[in-house]
């Protein structure tokens, strides 16, 4: 069994990092329609996807129903505390998860997972003990630069592709 399970940061990975607000309080952020497509693929392969994200955030809640992202985690202080609890719900291990996040609060998920990816424009401190530094960076097609690569790697080009042929 290779990789089952991809978790995501939010801020600076499914997102530029920047957060806006309107005159009214109201939180503004974007995220890359490529991503999105990547995320519903994988999940129509039979994979699963976690968003484990330290903020609270209604956009973010949303986003993740769009996607079909059954778990959803948010505002949480220790990443991979939660994402432990959530292999032991699915019965997987660390070696059947990649990652992705942006910063220091994702530095133990990352470090524990089979596989940590960072966007371009991560923190140096993840980006060292990154396994694969992606080209793109947060919120600018950065996840979906990640999913192709598991894509190829788990030998499923020809089931991605199909979903679209």
């Amino acid at each position: 069994m290779g990789i089952e399970l991809i978790v995501l940061d939010v801020d600076g990975t499914l997102t530029d990092g920047k957060i806006i607000y309107t005159q009214n309080g109201d939180e503004i952020k974007s995220f890359c329609v490529k991503d999105g497509l990547a995320i519903a693929s994988w999940i129509k392969l039979g994979k699963k996807v976690a968003i484990i994200t330290g903020r609270n955030s209604k956009i973010v809640e949303r986003r993740a129903k769009e996607l079909g992202i059954e778990y959803f985690f948010q505002g949480v202080h220790n990443k991979q505390e939660v994402l432990e609890e959530l292999l032991q719900r699915l019965n997987l291990s660390m070696e059947n998860v990649a990652s992705a996040g942006d910063d220091l609060n994702d530095f133990k998920m990352l470090k524990a997972s089979k596989l940590a990816f960072v966007p371009a424009d991560a923190s140096s401190y993840v980006k060292e003990i990154a396994d694969i530094i992606l080209s793109r960076n947060g919120g600018d097609g950065a996840i979906r630069e990640m999913i192709e690569q598991l894509i190829v790697k788990e030998k499923l080009k020809e089931e991605y592709l199909a979903l679209w042929q």
